[in-house]
């Protein structure tokens, strides 16, 4: 697997406790970069924002996918879809 890259659909909370979907091959950095001001616009003017949600998908085009699909879903869905993510994680 040297050299292929993982590519991940992320959320953030930003600080006005609004939602903020993308797509990146690591989130971690990424969210660093909202945080820094280099991220996308609407996280620039608010944050500092939290990562809250990651989901591995096996290509570009799928994470792009699936970060529509998410910007697509109602509040209330992707906060059971977070809060779902984090029970897994704890159990």
């Amino acid at each position: 697997m040297a050299g292929e890259s993982l590519f991940y659909c992320y959320i953030v909370r930003c600080a006005n406790g609004t939602f903020y979907t993308g797509w990146t091959t690591d989130p971690e950095r990424r969210c660093k970069q909202h945080n820094q001001g280099t991220g996308a616009k609407y996280t620039r003017i608010n944050r500092p924002v939290q990562l809250v949600y990651t989901e591995i998908l096996p290509s570009r085009s799928d994470a792009m996918k699936r970060e529509r699909k998410i910007k697509n879903m109602k509040r209330s869905q992707k906060e059971k879809l977070i809060n779902n993510r984090q029970s897994n994680e704890t159990s």
